[in-house]
């Protein structure tokens, strides 16, 4: 693992709201909004570009947390920027904060957390057991 990144530094993305991005279960839209689920997955994808460049060839990053203060809502055709910033990195976990924002507005913040591991132990942890 690459020790390239430091507390503080920072990793922004944007995604745009999608109809089928909206809070749905079963099919049945439950609010026309962009869900925490969503939110949830760009923001580990934001986490995630440090990951992209501290990670060996043979490494590989693999979720450990994921907090989402969900604060407003986002809808369908507006841009959410996540921005991503190192908290720590302790062995070979990165935790992250991160703010997301439309036009501006805050709509959520909170926390993720990867391990950046060998290829070869992910897959040991991955194998079932006979």
């Amino acid at each position: 693992m690459k020790q390239i990144f430091k507390p503080g530094d920072r990793k922004q993305t944007r995604y745009v709201v999608r109809p089928e991005d909206v809070a749905a279960f079963g099919g049945e839209v439950v609010h026309p909004v962009c869900s925490t689920f969503t939110l949830g997955r760009e923001v580990e994808w934001a986490g995630r570009q440090f990951v992209l460049e501290m990670r060996e060839a043979h490494e590989e990053g693999i979720g450990t947390q994921l907090v989402i203060d969900h604060k407003a809502p986002a809808f369908v055709g507006e841009e959410i920027v996540v921005t991503a910033i190192v908290d720590k990195i302790e062995s070979h976990e990165l935790i992250c904060t991160f703010e997301a924002t439309v036009n501006g507005r805050i709509i959520a913040t909170g926390k993720t957390g990867q391990k950046i591991l060998s290829r070869e132990k992910i897959n040991r942890i991955f194998t079932r057991p006979s």
